[in-house]
């Protein structure tokens, strides 16, 4: 969320975050790897013991360890998912676009809504069942348009500022 807004200046819609599938998408893969890690650290024990007896107290600490390994490295991945997933926002006031991204490195990019020429909306097949999409913003004087990926309602976030734009060329 912005901190600072401009004198006079007032949200129309309170900051977007990405949608959830941001998370899911950064954590279905270390989440299936670390389940067949856990799968190999409880087997692998399992057969040294069935072929030396003795080793019973050594094949616990393994899976014991093996465990605690894999659960911290994972916790550790799903918090810099989570973080880099709630640091991403898109604030529309009255009268600019902000974007912001990054946690320790926060990026930052604001679009006048008097320069916005144009908004489009891209949505795939589950983008639109779970309604998320990317939202393309082209201003004028801009190196490219401005996009901001997972959008949550991309359609209600291009009708909005489409408006605003609208309303602030006709005075």
């Amino acid at each position: 969320m912005p901190k600072n807004l401009l004198a006079g200046e007032s949200m129309v819609l309170q900051p977007l975050r990405k949608h959830w599938i941001v998370v899911v998408k950064g954590l279905w893969l270390p989440s299936l790897i670390g389940l067949v890690l856990l799968f190999i650290v409880f087997a692998i024990p399992s057969f040294i013991v069935s072929a030396i007896p003795s080793a019973g107290q050594a094949a616990a600490d393994i899976r014991l360890l093996g465990t605690l390994i894999i659960l911290v490295v994972w916790g550790a991945w799903a918090i810099v998912i989570y973080l880099q997933w709630s640091s991403a926002s898109l604030t529309v006031t009255d009268q600019r676009v902000i974007l912001e991204e990054g946690v320790f490195r926060r990026d930052s990019k604001v679009i006048a809504l008097d320069r916005v020429q144009d908004v489009s909306t891209k949505q795939s097949l589950l983008g639109r069942v779970l309604r998320y999409g990317l939202v393309e913003i082209d201003a004028a004087g801009l190196q490219g348009a401005e996009t901001y990926d997972y959008c949550r309602s991309p359609e209600l976030l291009r009708d909005q500022v489409f408006m605003l734009s609208e309303q602030l060329r006709r005075g």
